[in-house]
């Protein structure tokens, strides 16, 4: 995410003449909560937010929606308790990933300040640390429905396999968008674990989606 203008309205700012509304403003919903169309408009338009993280914890929230839907229409080949706590686990992670879609916002939004005060290096890099937590948690979840998917692709209604590989594809990308997006803000603190720990996660998910479509480029 970046501030091109400079000038761009945040989570909680008072809207100004030509902003765009985010959510924190009043009467204005969370960007999980918009109409598919409005929240395109708001990644296309021309404000720091929503941006790449929104865009990513999405992704991630889609592809666990889709292992819910597969896992309640696997009740007879799972078992109808294995079918339950499969669609909970999956609900769990698209409400968690759903919310990140408007935490990515307001977590950049100390950045976006911290540039506009001109503040000294070591707090521009507090603040992005800080930052980097939200599309951390983004690949985490991403690892766990990535685990999910594969599970469902292989153990669930076969009639929905292509839904469990789409979302095991799904949890990849929105992975590999929010690691790159770690990467970027911990540019200055090449020591932080969380290079580590991304790259870890990005591998087990790439090797959850090779599992399924062997054409998979890793």
């Amino acid at each position: 995410m970046t501030d091109p203008t400079g000038d761009t309205a945040q989570p909680g700012d008072t809207a100004q003449p030509g902003d765009t509304a985010q959510p924190g403003d009043t009467a204005q919903p969370g960007y999980a909560e918009q109409p598919v169309g409005v929240f395109l408009d708001g990644l296309a338009a021309g404000t720091a937010a929503p941006a790449g993280g929104s865009a990513a914890a999405l992704a991630v929230a889609l592809a666990a929606a889709l292992c819910a839907k597969t896992a309640r229409l696997s009740a007879r080949q799972l078992t109808a308790d294995r079918a339950e706590q499969l669609t909970s686990a999956a609900e769990r992670i698209r409400t968690t990933a759903a919310s990140l879609i408007d935490a990515d916002a307001l977590a950049y939004r100390g950045v976006i300040e911290a540039t506009r005060r001109r503040a000294g290096a070591a707090q521009l890099a507090d603040a992005l640390s800080r930052a980097a937590d939200v599309p951390m948690q983004v690949v985490e979840l991403a690892a766990e429905v990535a685990e999910l998917a594969a599970d469902l692709a292989a153990t669930g209604n076969r009639a929905l396999r292509g839904d469990a590989i789409t979302a095991v594809l799904l949890a990849e990308s929105g992975a590999r968008a929010a690691a790159t997006l770690v990467t970027i803000n911990l540019t200055a603190t090449p020591a932080d674990a969380r290079h580590a720990r991304a790259a870890k996660l990005l591998t087990g998910i790439a090797q959850s989606a090779r599992g399924l479509t062997p054409n998979h480029a890793s």
